[in-house]
Parts: structure tokens; C-alpha cells; sequence
């Protein structure tokens, strides 16, 4: 049985292949050598001349930085570690019996240039077979492969596609994941390596929050990737307030027509950000260097966005003014490893692959030694033992790229769809199809869009745009460790599976800021409003320009840069920064108050005198003025007002409900009772007074004691407004948490306030009435004068409580209840006093007054 040959194309991309490089030890064209010999050839290009032309400002930038030309130079021979994970793939399939039994992989290798007219020329040489312009090789193409696998670069697949699609041959790209070749429309036969970074712009958004860094500068290729990405980051940025400061696109075409003498950026008007944010290639990011505006201005911290090659480090070691410039910066890239290759990278020694001019350059140029195998010039043979480890400035080579990493697995992808339509065709074809050597392109489509598998890094490798696989991404940072040197460390790693499943970790100790920055920098539009403040936004300003306000009453901020104060609750308020909320402590009018004590006293005192007034009257209740005055009535009277001012102790104290009931209407009745007394004596005036003239009807009226039914019947009323106040709404116990600041003040709810001052109204009617009666009886001979006494006590009584209403209104918590104890006392005072006091006077002082014969003195003066 014949074996089938399984070729691949490999398509590498190189960096800056437009110029023309000539400082070669050994001036090899396109010589033909032979790699291996095997039943599966792969062939390939690397850049060795490119002859290409370059602009005039190119090469006169070049003249002025020679040491531009040596890392673009150096930048070549690190591209050949994508064809060193080219050699481990095959190797590694070669190797393994069970993946493609009884059969060799190989390849064919061809260069991919960045130059428009020769991008094209080797997927031309290899449809047309001309090998004997592909250099090192003299193999003629004796079948077509089966599969392509081509550059970093989207426009070069992209036109690779239009060649390869006329014959259905499937293409493999392992560069980034790009928009533009995932319309199955246009490139049916094109299949995407890498897939859409997901997390990338919300791993950067992690890092932005975590410093506080809301103002930031954007600098981003122009092409599609490069929009993609800014419109995905400035959603993200968006929803978390993040602003952009000044975004700068670098033109596609920027690197052939470059101004060197004044720059592309002009980076000093930004003197505010001190963050900015580099997405663009490798080379990209070296053609910004050469800006020399972007070394004019201060240091500030980049982050390097988009995932950079593995000679980022060597690139930056190559210049002092480019280490000063990202000295503290980030690097934000993905982390990738291929198991085995670096041992399989240690291991290789100038003897392997004796025919590849490519390897015995990269020694020639690295080592300054010549492999055995192919001697040039004046250079030394290498060392027996000479290795890859033993040298520091190849370690980039060493350590694994992302577009390494996306070759390896494109070389397995195609390897197991190569595996399972041998399968298929040995299991369901006939003897004769078993028997054929050849295979069509177009057969492995619909294996290559199902395969599904997981490699030997734990990913799993498929076509499927779509797929849920986690992302991790290292946070470098560049530590200048010496004046020539810096060094990429991790600090920190963002890991994404979901936007619900995702993790963020940076060690803060290990992080070296850029030497003009004493501590974490600071890129803000405005200095945050720290607690007790809040953002007020400006009118057409972008969300980071804002001032910051005090937080108003009742309202607090307890973090930096709230959008609103948030209101204390009812039992707490806020301290002086009006950063926190505390609780609020109960108060009430209570004993241990001083208005409480000055109150309860004055009310004891009153009440004692009462008591006095009340004994007085008792011990001389048969002298001429207590008689006089209807002792009875006096009795009730001062009973009433003894009542009046002990039950101003209701209002004192913490209440509860019963004390809230029985205050209210312990006023209410107490003080009818007393003013009823009054009004029932200044009636017992009017009929005494009438009863001298000729008549019956008022001599009847005054012996039936008619005036004693005015107590009850107005006492009568005002029980029944209490119950249907008590009936309805009654008083209940209220917390008030505005009166005072710091207080809630616990009081009696007057329930229904129609009620109370219907109540009050009463007792306004029934004092009016009786000052009205007691007025119009001043002037009659009432024994001891007490008509006159009766109207100034009622005077001052309506004075109180008039006064009383709008008081009570204007005062709140503890004041209003200390207002309407204080009224309470003053009434009772006033009544006890006027009416009372003076004939104490005269029992205690003026004996001789209290007679008999002096009353009838008065009378007989009264009739004359």
C-alpha cells in the first residue's frame, strides 16, 4: 500500500519585512537545501533579505537610531520560534502511533510578506510547483496539500483566501482572532485558531478600578481589531464611569510615513493622565517609540494592552530612552504554554537539522559560532555542548508566544481532522478507495468544522466561534533593575470564564511605579469626593469632571465618589462630616429634666398652697367670708384647682398610653369643674343680688340653689366631647424624630386633634361665658367684693390660654408639653390666687374684718 503524502502549508509572518536587512555573516540566497525527508512534506519561509525599498524619512530615521536596526534585526530571528513550534508539532505527531499510524507529517514553508505585491508570490510558487525558487529546497510538489496554515496578519489571510477558496482548500490561521475572516460568506475554507478575546477589555477594566484610574488616554491601531476593541472597551468603561481623556488611532500606513521631526503624538496637552493605554502590534509599539514627543513628556503609566510577543522585554532592553519610558508599566497579555517545548527548545544544539540554513543562521547571529554543517565566513564551529540555556539574551526564543502557541495547536487541529478522515475513508469506502494515495483539499472541510478535542495543555481545541473556554491573562510589570536593564514580572493575573465567573489578583508589594510617582499614581479628571460628599455632575462634562457637595441634613456619604447621599434612618442621624449615622437617644419631658424638675415643683408648691387654702378655709368656715361666699362652691373650687395642678404630674415623665389617656382628659374635666365652680359663683352673685328686690320668681330661684346645677350639667358636656374623643381617636403614645437632631422625643399623641380642640374650644366657650357673667357683676355689692375678684381671676385665665394656642403650635416635643404644663399651672394659679388669696389675707391678717357687723356696714352703705 502506498502512503498518501499530507502536506501543509505554513505561512509565517515576520516583523518589519519591508526593509531591506543586510548585516548577514553569510550572504545566502535562495539556495536549495532539504530539511527532512519524509512521506508528508511541509514547506516554509522565513525572512532572511527582504529587498524591499524603504522611505527616505524611514532610512533617514534610521541613520539618526542605529540601534533601531538592530532590533528590527533581532526581531527577525525571534520570528523563528514560530517555525521552531512548527518543528515540535510535527515532531511530536510524527512521534505518536496512534494519530496518524503508518504515516509522516511534513510541510513546505513559505515567507509571508508584509509587502502587498509579494504577498501573493508564495501561494502562487506553490499552486504552480515552482520549487526551485523556494530557498534550501529542491523538492518538486508532488501532490497538493491538504491544508494551509498562515500569518499573524489578517489582510494577508484574507488574501491568501481569495487563491486557496478557487480550490477548496482549508486555511488555518494562527494570528489573533479577527472579525473580518469569521464571515463564512467571504472565507468559507478559512478557519480561526484563536478565538475572540472576551476578556480583554474587562480584564483591563479590573485594572483600571482597582488603582482608581477613571481618566485614561487611549492610543490604538486603526485597522478592525483595533475598533473592535475601542468600541468594546468604551461600553465597559461606560457602565463603570471610567472617562477617556484623548483617544489616538495609529494609522495602518503610519510606519511609511512616519515624521520623525515632529511626531505623530503630541502627548504634553494631556499633562492630567497619567495612564494610558497602548493597543497595537509589536511593531506598532516600536514605531511609537521612535516618537521623539513621546520621550518629551513626563512619565506616565502604560498599560500594553493588546497580547504582545515574547522579545517585548529584549525590545525594550535595546534603548535607554524606551526603558525610561515604560520603567512601572504594565504589560496585560495571555498566558500561554506549550508542554515540552521548552525542554524540546533546551535541547536543540547546532547539529539538529544540518540541512535548514535558517537554524544554522540563527546560531550564527546568536552565538557567533558556525554549525559544523555549514561553515561560513571566519566563524568559529560551535561547542559540542553549546545549548539555547546557555544563553541569557535568547530566553524571549525560549519562552512560549501566543501566535507559537495558536501554531502548535493549528498543526494538531488539522492533524486530527487529517486523522479522522482516514478513518472514515477505511471504515465506509471501498478496497479501492482504501488503496488511493490521494486525497482531496475539500474532503477535510466538514472534519475540520466538527473536530473537538482537548490537547495535551488542557484546552479544548475547536473551530466553534462561540465556545465557552476560560481566558487567563498575566499582569506584567516592567522593573527597571539597572539603568540599561529591565526585567517583565508578574504581579497580578485576571481569569475569566463568564461574566458571572471571573477573578482578579495583583500583588501591590511587587509593583514598581515609573521614579516620578513616590506612591500609587492618580489619573482622575477631578480629585474624588471623599465621605460626607457627594458627585454633582457639570453640564456638558464627561461623568469623571464633577464637583463635590456637603451632603445635606439627614443625609449621608460613607464612600468615595457617591452619586447621592443616602438619607439616615428615622431613629439615627448624621454626625458633623455627615459620614455615618447615629442612633438618635430618647428623651422625654422627665423628672430627671431640668424643665421637668422646674415644673414638678412649681406644680407641688401650687398644690401645697392649695392645701393650705383649702385648710384656712376649713378651720375658719364659719367666719362672716367664708360664709359670704358660699363656702361650698369655695370648697369645690379649690378642690378643682388643687386637681388641676396635680394633673400637670400626668404630662411629666415617660409616657404610655394610660397616662396619655387620663392627661388629656384629667384636663379637660378638672379644668369644667373648676371653671363651672366659677361661673356657678358669679351666678350666685347675680340671684343674691336680685333676691333684695321685690319679686318671687329670683327669691325662689336662689333658695332652690338653682346655680348648683350649672356644675354637673357643664361638667355633663364636657364628659360627653371626652368620650366621644376616647370613642373615636383616642391619645396614644408617638415617637418624634424631628423635633430635635439628635433626639427622638417619645410624647402623647393627641389622636384625633379635632377632638382636642373641641375641647379646648369648650373650655374656651365656658371661661369666655364666665368672664362675660363675672365682668357684667363687677360693680354689684358682692360680700368682700368677690365679684370683682371672679373677673380679674378670669381675666387672667383667658390671657393664659389664648396665649397658649399659638405657643403650642409654634413649639415642638419636649417644649410643647412643657407649653401646656406650663398653661395649665398658670390658669390654676391665676384662679387660685385671685380669688382666693385676698380673703386669706383678711382671715389671717384682718381679723377685724371678718365680721358680721362689719358685712352689714356695707350693706347699709350700699342702700344709702
Amino acid at each position: 500500500m502506498s502512503l498518501p503524502l499530507l502536506g501543509l502549508i505554513l505561512f509565517l509572518q515576520p516583523v518589519y519585512t519591508s526593509m531591506e536587512i543586510s548585516l548577514l555573516p553569510c550572504d545566502y540566497y535562495w539556495e536549495p537545501s532539504t530539511y527532512m525527508e519524509a512521506d508528508i512534506i511541509l514547506g516554509t519561509f522565513i525572512p532572511i533579505h527582504i529587498p524591499v525599498h524603504l522611505p527616505q524619512d524611514v532610512q533617514n530615521l534610521f541613520e539618526s537610531e542605529p540601534s533601531l536596526l538592530w532590533r528590527t534585526f533581532l526581531l527577525k530571528w525571534k520570528n523563528y520560534q514560530y517555525m521552531l513550534s512548527l518543528y515540535f508539532a510535527i515532531e511530536e505527531i510524527n512521534k505518536d502511533s496512534n494519530l496518524l499510524p503508518n504515516m509522516t507529517l511534513g510541510f513546505h514553508i513559505y515567507n509571508a510578506f508584509n509587502s502587498n505585491k509579494e504577498t501573493l508570490e508564495g501561494p502562487l510558487m506553490w499552486l504552480s510547483g515552482r520549487s526551485e525558487h523556494i530557498p534550501n529546497y529542491k523538492c518538486k510538489t508532488q501532490h497538493n496539500a491538504l491544508g494551509i496554515i498562515s500569518g499573524t496578519k489578517p489582510e494577508f489571510s484574507a488574501s491568501i483566501a481569495t487563491l486557496s477558496e478557487l480550490y477548496k482548500v482549508p486555511q488555518v490561521t494562527y494570528g489573533p482572532f479577527d472579525s473580518m475572516l469569521s464571515d463564512k460568506d467571504t472565507f468559507p475554507s478559512l478557519y480561526q485558531m484563536s478565538t475572540k478575546d472576551r476578556a480583554l477589555a474587562q480584564g483591563l477594566i479590573s485594572l483600571l478600578l482597582h488603582f482608581g484610574w477613571k481618566w485614561v488616554g487611549l492610543i490604538v491601531s486603526d485597522d478592525q481589531r483595533g475598533r473592535e476593541f475601542l468600541s468594546d472597551l468604551k461600553v465597559k468603561m461606560v457602565s463603570e464611569d471610567i472617562c477617556v481623556a484623548f483617544t489616538e488611532k495609529l494609522p495602518d500606513n503610519w510606519k511609511s510615513s512616519l515624521k520623525y521631526d515632529y511626531g505623530l503624538l503630541n502627548l504634553k496637552q494631556h499633562t492630567g493622565v497619567n495612564v494610558n493605554l497602548f493597543y497595537g502590534d509589536i511593531d506598532d509599539l516600536l514605531f511609537f517609540c521612535v516618537d521623539i514627543h513621546i520621550f518629551l513628556t513626563r512619565k506616565k503609566v502604560w498599560i500594553l494592552a493588546k497580547p504582545q510577543s515574547p522579545y517585548l522585554e529584549s525590545i525594550i532592553n535595546e534603548k535607554f530612552v524606551v526603558i525610561n519610558l515604560f520603567s512601572g508599566s504594565f504589560s496585560f497579555s495571555k498566558k500561554r504554554t506549550i508542554p515540552g517545548f521548552k525542554h524540546f527548545l533546551e535541547a536543540l544544539t547546532p547539529s539538529h537539522y544540518p540541512g535548514d540554513v535558517y537554524f544554522s543562521k540563527f546560531w550564527i547571529d546568536n552565538f557567533n559560532c558556525s554549525p559544523l554543517a555549514s561553515l561560513c565566513g571566519n566563524h568559529k564551529p560551535c561547542a559540542v555542548n553549546i545549548s539555547l540555556k546557555t544563553k541569557d539574551k535568547i530566553n524571549d526564543v525560549i519562552n512560549t508566544s501566543e501566535p507559537s502557541y495558536s501554531i502548535w495547536s493549528a498543526v494538531y487541529a488539522v492533524a486530527h481532522a487529517l486523522n479522522r478522515m482516514l478513518l472514515s475513508k477505511t471504515e465506509m469506502g471501498s478496497k479501492e478507495d482504501r488503496n488511493t494515495d490521494w486525497l482531496l483539499p475539500w474532503q477535510l472541510h466538514r472534519f475540520l468544522r466538527k473536530i473537538k478535542f482537548i490537547n495535551t495543555a488542557g484546552d479544548e481545541i475547536s473551530f466553534d466561534e462561540n465556545k465557552n473556554i476560560m481566558e487567563t491573562y498575566d499582569i506584567q510589570n516592567f522593573i527597571a533593575y539597572s539603568i540599561e536593564n529591565v526585567l517583565l514580572l508578574k504581579v497580578g493575573e485576571f481569569v475569566f470564564k463568564n461574566a458571572q465567573d471571573q477573578g482578579f489578583f495583583i500583588n501591590e508589594v511587587l509593583i514598581q511605579w515609573p521614579s516620578n510617582f513616590k506612591e500609587t499614581p492618580q489619573s482622575v479628571c477631578t480629585q474624588s469626593c471623599g465621605p460626607g460628599f457627594w458627585k454633582v455632575l457639570l453640564k456638558e462634562r464627561l461623568v469623571c469632571c464633577f464637583s463635590c457637595a456637603f451632603c445635606p441634613d439627614q443625609h449621608i456619604s460613607n464612600q468615595t465618589d457617591q452619586q447621592e447621599c443616602i438619607p439616615c434612618p428615622i431613629q439615627e442621624y448624621p454626625n458633623p462630616e455627615r459620614n455615618q449615622c447615629l442612633p438618635k437617644k430618647v428623651t422625654f419631658l422627665s423628672f430627671e429634666d431640668p424643665l421637668g424638675i422646674a415644673l414638678a415643683w412649681t406644680a407641688l408648691c401650687f398644690s401645697v398652697s392649695t392645701i393650705a387654702v383649702l385648710g384656712i378655709f376649713l378651720k375658719h368656715r364659719d367666719s362672716a367670708i367664708v360664709k359670704a361666699n358660699n363656702r361650698t362652691l369655695s370648697y369645690i373650687l379649690l378642690i378643682s384647682i388643687l386637681l388641676c395642678f396635680l394633673c400637670s404630674f400626668l404630662f411629666i415623665g415617660l409616657p404610655n398610653t394610660t397616662s396619655c389617656i387620663l392627661q388629656q382628659i384629667t384636663f379637660a374635666l378638672v379644668f369644667t369643674l373648676a371653671i363651672s365652680t366659677v361661673l356657678s359663683k358669679t351666678i350666685t352673685v347675680i340671684l343674691a343680688f336680685r333676691v333684695m328686690k321685690p319679686g318671687r320668681t329670683m327669691r325662689r330661684l336662689f333658695v332652690s340653689g338653682v346655680y348648683n346645677a350649672v356644675i354637673p350639667v357643664c361638667v355633663l358636656i364636657q364628659l360627653i366631647l371626652s368620650g366621644v374623643w376616647l370613642g373615636t381617636s383616642p391619645p396614644y403614645t408617638d415617637r418624634d424624630a424631628h423635633s430635635e437632631y439628635d433626639h427622638i422625643i417619645i410624647l402623647c399623641n393627641k389622636g384625633s386633634v379635632t377632638a382636642f380642640y373641641c375641647v379646648l374650644a369648650y373650655l374656651g366657650t365656658l371661661a369666655l361665658g364666665s368672664f362675660t357673667v363675672a365682668f357684667l357683676v363687677r360693680n354689684l355689692p358682692d360680700t368682700f367684693n368677690e365679684a370683682k375678684f371672679l373677673t380679674f381671676s378670669m381675666l387672667v385665665f383667658c390671657s393664659v390660654w389664648v396665649t397658649f394656642i399659638p405657643v403650642y403650635l409654634s413649639t415642638k416635643g419636649k417644649a410643647m408639653v412643657a407649653v401646656e404644663v406650663f398653661s395649665i399651672l398658670a390658669s390654676s394659679a391665676g384662679l387660685l390666687g385671685c380669688i382666693f388669696f385676698p380673703k386669706c389675707y383678711i382671715i389671717l391678717l384682718k381679723p377685724d374684718k371678718n365680721s358680721l357687723r362689719c358685712l352689714k356696714n356695707k350693706k347699709i352703705a350700699y342702700k344709702n
